[in-house]
């Protein structure tokens, strides 16, 4: 174990707004709406505010106000914050992000979870970066998937001394948090996840109304939603060069996200505020990951099993309207065969820990409250 801290250098901004300053930017889309991709005029004033307004120095501050190492697992430095409760019984929960997030998504939950009112409600918290995201090595071979990834996670857990512990996670941390679960059962003591993706029974054809419109939207996202993803399982090298190249390009790509799933009525600015989207596109330029993020969904391409294990530890889920895939109780149920607690929010989306994070923490309680 290395302690570490963020530590981007002045040049490495002054080229940032450098760049920013000299975009050359494409034409304007043919509608005024997000159909054909980010707007024109909103992404021009964003990448403004990110080259004279923003201020990296303040999410760099933040996370090293935070504990934080690196260990090589398998070969690959791995980045984590590590935040210990102060109150004796709290138990370890490694929390997992996924694309295009960052350890920049759980900033908020780090001080409701070691330290609430409640010391029965403690958790120990360990926040890492996925491999090539973040300030995590970039994998040189293939085979880090979420399996691999959960591995490695179990390995960092031993290593803090944690041999029990609560993995949580959304989006790619769904997967890693339930191949921790299916792959470690012996040591996690429950998964609690926010994303779930799972598709109706085979052979099912009669749906009911809960039914047909988790159908109705993932097919939606299919059709209309899913093309970043195409790229990024089969072609995450091309698409890099572009994006590690252009920070406009960069916020793009990332932004069109926020504004797709969270619930923000199409203004991911006015819902989560300028700064905290950029933490999280800055973290992505900084560390020049747009090509080994993307790499993930390539990596889980080739092992699909990967995304569904069966888990039968102890689990929960949570669900916000806004989130891409909405599976009802009984479909997931075939996967997390032992499912605790089950909550459908009435707002929030995707990235949870930043749009509902009360909610999340108030869900993680709830799950693991009875497993200490």
């Amino acid at each position: 174990m290395e302690p570490f801290t963020v530590d981007v250098p002045a040049e490495a901004v002054d080229d940032l707004r450098r760049r920013l300053r000299q975009t050359r930017w494409p034409d304007a889309a043919t509608v005024d709406d997000w159909s054909q991709g980010v707007p024109l005029d909103w992404l021009r004033e964003v990448c403004r505010y990110w080259a004279e307004e923003y201020d990296w120095t303040d999410c760099q501050a933040r996370l090293n106000a935070l504990p934080q190492a690196t260990t090589v697992v398998d070969g690959l430095p791995l980045h984590f914050l590590h935040v210990p409760s102060p109150h004796a019984g709290a138990l370890p929960l490694v929390l997992t992000h996924g694309w295009p997030g960052s350890v920049t998504e759980f900033l908020e939950l780090v001080g409701p979870l070691t330290e609430p009112e409640d010391p029965r409600d403690a958790f120990s918290v360990v926040v890492p970066s996925l491999p090539g995201y973040g300030w995590s090595g970039a994998p040189t071979a293939t085979g880090w998937g979420p399996a691999r990834t959960a591995d490695a996670w179990a390995e960092v857990m031993r290593r803090l001394g944690y041999e029990r512990f609560g993995a949580q996670g959304g989006d790619i941390g769904s997967f890693v948090s339930a191949n921790l679960g299916a792959r470690h059962p012996d040591r996690v003591v429950g998964v609690h996840l926010n994303m779930v993706v799972t598709d109706p029974p085979p052979g099912q054809t009669e749906f009911d109304e809960r039914e047909q419109r988790a159908l109705d939207r993932l097919r939606a996202f299919r059709t209309d939603g899913s093309a970043y993803s195409h790229q990024h399982r089969t072609r995450p090298q091309t698409l890099g060069y572009g994006l590690t190249d252009s920070p406009a390009g960069q916020a793009a790509w990332i932004l069109e996200k926020f504004a797709a799933w969270s619930d923000c009525d199409g203004d991911p600015v006015a819902a989560l505020g300028i700064d905290r989207l950029l933490d999280d596109v800055s973290v992505y330029w900084f560390t020049g990951t747009a090509t080994s993020s993307a790499r993930m969904y390539w990596e889980m391409a080739r092992a699909p099993e990967e995304r569904t294990p069966r888990v039968d530890v102890p689990a929960g889920v949570s669900l916000f309207p806004h989130e891409i895939f909405l599976p009802p109780r009984t479909w997931v149920q075939r996967q997390l065969t032992d499912l605790r607690t089950w909550r459908e929010h009435d707002s929030g989306g995707h990235f949870a820990a930043m749009e509902r994070p009360a909610e999340l923490v108030a869900d993680v309680r709830e799950l693991f409250g009875p497993l200490r």
